[in-house]
């Protein structure tokens, strides 16, 4: 479990092929090493769950990727070079800075613009159509692996707004992407099981336009 608050940025320094698939080995470079990496313990790259393998003196860590991984990840296509965001495992009584995320990505979207907002910036982007049910505005979603607020939401035409703060572009990988680039996607977890229910306590309806009103919620029981 995550939170969605990157603790230091990584560089892919490279890939290796581990048996048969598109599976293998992914080889980063810490920006800040970690003094006490543990093996086998959960560690959110672009905010994707992975696995540390083995490390070396001055940062350098090894993940086991697997070929469905990479497939629905932006890590599949991210080239030698590319920076990605990176946070350890929650530890119970840590505090909770962001928002509960899983580690495990929903979906891609791909980036639209990123411009400056005020004193902030408006980053947007697509999304996959079947993550509408689990999207609302001011709700939270995990992208590239960092906890943002939805601002805008047109299911529409299939995009959404975030607004980052200066520090944040600064010290995530955030400030790398480009246009047309893909970013890992992770809608909040508790809205997951709101939509779940709903599918299961009103059967057919999850289907119609604007799936989720207070009248659903209502007759779902959660009002």
């Amino acid at each position: 479990m995550f939170t969605g608050l990157v603790q230091t940025v990584a560089e892919i320094v490279g890939r290796r092929r581990a048996g048969g698939g598109g599976a293998g080995k992914l080889i980063l470079h810490l920006q800040e090493p970690w003094s006490d990496p543990v093996f086998g313990e959960s560690v959110a790259i672009n905010g994707c769950c992975l696995t540390l393998e083995r490390w070396e003196a001055g940062g350098v860590m090894y993940f086991h990727t697997l070929e469905e991984t990479l497939r629905c990840t932006n890590l599949g296509g991210l080239p030698p070079g590319a920076r990605v965001n990176v946070e350890r495992a929650l530890r119970l009584g840590d505090h909770v800075g962001g928002h509960l995320v899983s580690g495990h990505i929903d979906g891609t979207g791909r980036m639209l613009a990123l411009a400056r907002h005020g004193g902030d910036y408006e980053l947007k982007l697509t999304f996959p159509p079947e993550l509408a049910p689990e999207l609302v505005g001011k709700g939270s979603i995990s992208i590239d692996g960092v906890s943002l607020t939805v601002v805008e939401l047109n299911d529409e035409e299939g995009w959404l707004t975030v607004h980052l703060i200066p520090v944040t572009l600064a010290e995530t990988a955030l400030s790398s992407r480009k246009v047309g680039d893909l970013l890992n996607l992770e809608t909040d977890m508790l809205g997951k099981y709101v939509v779940r229910q709903l599918q299961l306590a009103t059967p057919g309806r999850m289907s119609e336009p604007n799936r989720i009103s207070m009248d659903t919620l209502r007759e779902a029981g959660f009002l």
